[in-house]
């Protein structure tokens, strides 16, 4: 339904990664973008996030509030902005990843994901409190693969980590950021009911291991 938000995520099969390169992770990024669009794919000019020609309005299925991406799956935050937006967005880019990756890869066919995208409607206080932390947090698995009994307190090595990862959405809110055009930062704070000081200084305060134990993907 029209403003429901969901958690979506998905890996690869057998756990393999997904994204071997810049090039996978760049049309991925792209495909938030382009694909977010109700009558069908934005066809514009390559590089859209540094180009300076104008690129077409969107008329959008969900307005993206939080993405992050990792080498073996990714994890998304959506609003949904018309009836069945959510799923269908979802469907959309699994279906045009999984083209444009067998393609590059020598023609490889088959599956590229483990199984249909995991769709989890945020429902509770508790998915409110935690899941967008979650998925800023996730990427820190890459350079802090023991999480269990760490903290991201007043750890300047992780947050510095978070404020540089190109491939989440941290970088756009709180960093250097070129993606920004992805996101509804306004509504993300509308919803959460919370500002960006605010925020940031949650993040530091909030263990990693809490936010695990919420998943477990």
């Amino acid at each position: 339904m029209i403003g429901d938000i969901a958690h979506v995520c998905n890996r690869g099969i057998e756990k393999r990664k997904i994204f071997l390169d810049n090039k996978d992770y760049e049309r991925f990024t792209e495909n938030l973008f382009l694909l977010n669009n109700e009558p069908g794919k934005i066809r514009t000019v390559k590089n859209i996030f540094t180009t300076e020609k104008e690129i077409p309005k969107q008329k959008k299925l969900v307005e993206v509030l939080k993405w992050s991406l990792l080498p073996n799956h990714y994890h998304l935050l959506l609003y949904e902005k018309v009836d069945g937006g959510i799923l269908e967005f979802t469907k959309r880019l699994g279906n045009a990843y999984t083209k444009y990756f067998n393609i590059k890869n020598n023609g490889r066919s088959g599956y590229v994901f483990q199984n249909r995208a995991k769709i989890i409607p945020i429902a509770d206080e508790r998915q409110f409190l935690y899941i967008p932390f979650y998925i800023d947090i996730n990427p820190l698995d890459l350079v802090f693969p023991d999480r269990k009994n760490f903290s991201i307190r007043d750890n300047k090595k992780a947050i510095d980590f978070l404020k540089t990862y190109k491939w989440s959405s941290y970088a756009d809110y709180f960093g250097n950021g070129i993606r920004g055009m992805i996101l509804n930062k306004d509504l993300f704070y509308e919803q959460f009911d919370v500002d960006s000081k605010t925020y940031q200084k949650e993040l530091l305060d909030l263990s990693t291991s809490q936010v695990d134990e919420l998943e477990g993907f």
